[in-house]
């Protein structure tokens, strides 16, 4: 029985220090129902049950939609709605420049490389 309290009490703590990192290093994006400063006090005044909770409540699972910190232009669909059809067009011929000064290995070099 007392082999059982200390691997019991062992294993609770070690969960209840995981919950503690797990829910301090989420982004405060991925707390769902309070702040995460509300959820790190749930989890470290309610040690099991905090982390209980913590888990199958307040952390979102990584196929839920959250949003997002940040969201390269090239995939916000909003900003490429908003930008006209000519900064677009100028874009595309940017990048093809750049691609072909790239595809071309002498355009860089300085004309004494090229000797």
């Amino acid at each position: 029985m007392t082999r059982f309290l200390l691997v019991g009490g062992f294993l609770a703590a070690v969960f209840w220090i995981f919950s503690i990192v797990d829910c301090s290093l989420q982004p405060a994006a991925r707390h769902r129902g309070v702040s995460k400063g509300v959820w790190i006090a749930i989890v470290v005044l309610m040690p099991v049950i905090g982390g209980i909770l913590w888990f199958t409540i307040g952390r979102s699972r990584g196929g839920e939609q959250t949003r997002d910190l940040y969201v390269p232009l090239d995939d916000d669909n909003g900003h490429l709605r908003r930008i006209s059809e000519a900064e677009q067009e100028r874009r595309i011929r940017d990048l093809e420049a750049e691609l072909a000064r790239l595809d071309d290995p002498r355009e860089g070099d300085t004309p004494s490389e090229r000797a």
